[in-house]
């Protein structure tokens, strides 16, 4: 039976793992843009930080650029979140998405269930994001009444959403899923479980964390 990592173990990390990481929380973040753009298309900060993870993944260095740019979108999606902002309930977790993505370049080679957050961190606020876009347009439909009592018109949402529904956010991870790179699954193999809390996207995190590692 193989052991299961400790806290203090570290773990085997190539380059390439990491690269190959850092490209698929990009691919992920990226699907979450549009949402932080349509409210705030005058900030350029999470799609900075994608781009610069899309650097490093095709074999940029990791700079303090790089760094900064992670801190900048953690800085839009705070700002996005904040109650004087403008931005739709999506747009912060999009950009936390962005700044996750050029964050996973920093991941350390320890067996730290925190770890995972470097890994997974963007599909999982990207998922939700997704999610909270689905949920606010559904509640904006009810409103203009879209959907009146006792109507059924399938498919307005989704139209609106441009494919997304109320499972937006499971949807999400099943692509998240698909589409991660062998070097994922790998690594995750050399990390303990994602760690528990972290509301709606802790969830969202565990169940992909779970998925990949089946």
């Amino acid at each position: 039976m193989e052991a299961v990592p400790t806290e203090s173990d570290k773990i085997e990390l190539s380059e390439h793992e990491l690269r190959e990481i850092a490209g698929y929380a990009a691919r992920c973040a990226r699907r979450a843009l549009p949402l932080f753009e349509q409210s705030l298309p005058a900030d350029p900060r999470p799609r900075d930080a994608v781009d610069a993870a899309d650097v490093f993944a095709a074999g940029g260095r990791r700079t303090g650029a790089l760094r900064q740019s992670a801190w900048a979108a953690y800085r839009a999606a705070q700002e996005a979140a904040s109650p004087a902002s403008a931005a739709s309930p999506a747009a912060a977790d999009a950009a936390r998405a962005a700044s996750h993505a050029a964050a996973s370049a920093y991941l350390h080679p320890l067996a730290d269930a925190h770890q995972v957050k470097h890994v997974l961190g963007a599909a999982a606020h990207a998922a939700r994001a997704e999610e909270l876009a689905a949920e606010d347009l559904a509640a904006e439909d009810l409103a203009v009444g879209d959907l009146a009592v006792g109507e059924s018109r399938p498919g307005t949402v989704a139209e609106r959403a441009a494919g997304r529904s109320p499972a937006a956010g499971v949807g999400i991870l099943e692509w998240a899923c698909r589409h991660a790179p062998p070097a994922v699954a790998a690594v995750l193999g050399r990390l303990p479980a994602a760690p528990p809390g972290g509301g709606r996207v802790g969830e969202l995190m565990r169940d992909l964390d779970a998925a990949l590692r089946a």
